[in-house]
């Protein structure tokens, strides 16, 4: 069994309330629950307007599997017109 985790330190431009933020930040974690089947938490950056940390975890019987998704989730990320990914790092359990 593998777990993985990857976890991205975000830049939200132009947000200028919590409720932008959280908007965002929603969103995307639900986008990556219901495309990749994986766990996502905000982690991080809590009371900064234009930051986030969001954390991505699958449970997988190999670690090729859980390498896919989370590469899948990454370039689902990249894309997000909303957020810019500053630093991102993945460990393997």
């Amino acid at each position: 069994m593998t777990v993985g985790l990857v976890v991205w330190d975000l830049q939200i431009p132009g947000c200028a309330s919590l409720k932008e933020k959280r908007s965002v930040v929603k969103g995307l974690k639900d986008r990556l629950h219901a495309r990749f089947n994986v766990s996502a938490a905000e982690t991080g950056h809590q009371d900064l307007l234009q930051r986030a940390e969001i954390a991505v975890c699958v449970v997988s019987e190999d670690r090729r599997h859980a390498q896919s998704v989370l590469s899948s989730a990454d370039n689902m990320v990249a894309e997000e017109g909303r957020a810019r990914i500053i630093d991102s790092y993945t460990t393997f359990y």
